[in-house]
């Protein structure tokens, strides 16, 4: 089919307003070939393809497939995933994108307006925006959302390990609200775009006054993410019920916590209930009302730890906490840590050395343990280091500017 007759034919599709499946299978015909849309989540709208096995290849990118943006002024809306005898001239190939990209987003409009209420009535909520009882249920009414009887607060958190496309934060989201939604099915999630955060953060508002409810939601929120987002990790918190709507900025301030914890106290994905998350509570206060002074506290005890691993790749924060954890054993935090006690020792040296307080004193280990979960309660992430420094190896560690090895 000429390029004049396959535009024709994808026209008269759109403008009998059959819809996005009816359009991407006109543009098959037209281009002998098989199609597949998806949108800028990577959920599928619509598939036009010959065989179970074509369509598996167009959503899988398979070998021979063609996969282009899906463009709307400056908005990615989502990919077309093309595989044709013989492919589209440049100008058809435009048209095409074109016509398929505003299709999409008509389609996506109503979705999108939903959307868009949901975040704002979420980050309102996150921002301390909305804190009187009226307000909320009136917010809440509007979106649908029965909160009456109480609700939660979910914090998921994404990280990718290596780069990834465009779009990714959009998919977190999209995933983290289908787990909730099966669990709760008028669930609402969106991103926090809070100001500094590398990761993916995603607000998620289960209603319900069932304690039962949200915990299978936050464990269901996190199965999605695992099954549905390779090369990520995971940190997820989860607020306890609330007794009265005017609660619920107080709830988000839960999960913030425990994602912050469970970001800081394991390696991989991790999820917390705010009511495990132990004397790291008692810090809720001062991380709501005066951050300040939480941040100041830190900046007393840690952070030099911190701005030292950062800038010679050590490990001096991984070592603190490991020998806290131990209950001051120098023996047991070198087992741990697959490190010689020497190496250990040497360590604690240099946190005595930049935080001036001493690791063998119970007021020194007191200080240096809050500043750690002043660390976690702000969401600051400890620094990654090698297991030895240089020219500890095995755990031979010199002196250095005349300092005790």
């Amino acid at each position: 089919m000429s390029d004049l007759a396959a535009l024709d034919a994808i026209t008269e599709a759109v403008e009998s307003g059959a819809g996005l499946p009816e359009v991407v299978r006109a543009a098959a015909r037209a281009l002998d070939g098989s199609l597949a849309v998806t949108d800028a989540w990577g959920a599928t709208l619509a598939v036009a393809a010959r065989s179970p096995a074509e369509e598996r290849a167009l959503l899988s990118k398979g070998e021979g497939i063609t996969s282009m943006p899906l463009r709307v002024a400056d908005t990615i809306v989502g990919t077309l995933h093309m595989r044709a005898k013989a492919a589209p001239s440049a100008s058809m190939q435009r048209l095409l994108l074109t016509m398929i990209a505003s299709e999409v987003e008509r389609v996506r409009a109503p979705e999108r307006v939903s959307e868009t209420a949901a975040a704002d009535f979420l980050r309102a909520i996150l921002r301390r925006e909305l804190t009187e009882r009226e307000q909320l249920l009136g917010r809440a009414g509007e979106l649908s959302l029965a909160i009456e009887d109480g609700a939660s607060m979910i914090v998921a958190r994404a990280h990718p390990q290596a780069p990834t496309d465009e779009g990714w934060r959009g998919r977190v989201r999209a995933v983290a609200e289908r787990g909730a939604r099966a669990v709760a099915s008028r669930a609402i999630a969106a991103l926090s775009e809070r100001d500094g955060m590398p990761a993916a953060e995603v607000l998620v508002l289960v209603p319900g006054g069932e304690e039962g409810v949200a915990a299978r939601a936050a464990e269901t929120i996190l199965r999605e993410l695992e099954a549905g987002l390779s090369g990520y990790t995971f940190a997820l918190g989860r607020s306890r019920i609330t007794e009265d709507p005017s609660d619920l900025p107080r709830a988000a301030a839960e999960a913030l916590l425990a994602a912050n914890v469970a970001q800081g106290s394991a390696e991989g994905s991790s999820a917390l209930a705010f009511e495990e998350t132990g004397a790291y509570r008692l810090l809720l206060s001062a991380m709501s009302e005066n951050p300040g002074e939480l941040q100041r506290f830190y900046a007393e005890t840690v952070e030099p730890l911190v701005a030292y691993d950062e800038q010679y790749e050590t490990d001096l924060v991984r070592t603190l906490e490991t020998f806290l954890e131990a209950d001051g054993n120098v023996a047991g935090t070198a087992q741990r840590l697959f490190t010689h006690r020497h190496t250990i020792y040497y360590r604690l040296e240099r946190v005595r050395e930049l935080s001036g307080l001493d690791v063998s004193s119970s007021d020194g280990r007191e200080k240096l343990s809050l500043g750690l979960k002043s660390m976690r309660v702000l969401g600051i992430a400890s620094p990654g280091g090698p297991a030895s420094e240089a020219g500890a190896e095995a755990g031979r560690v010199p002196r250095r500017s005349g300092r005790r090895a």
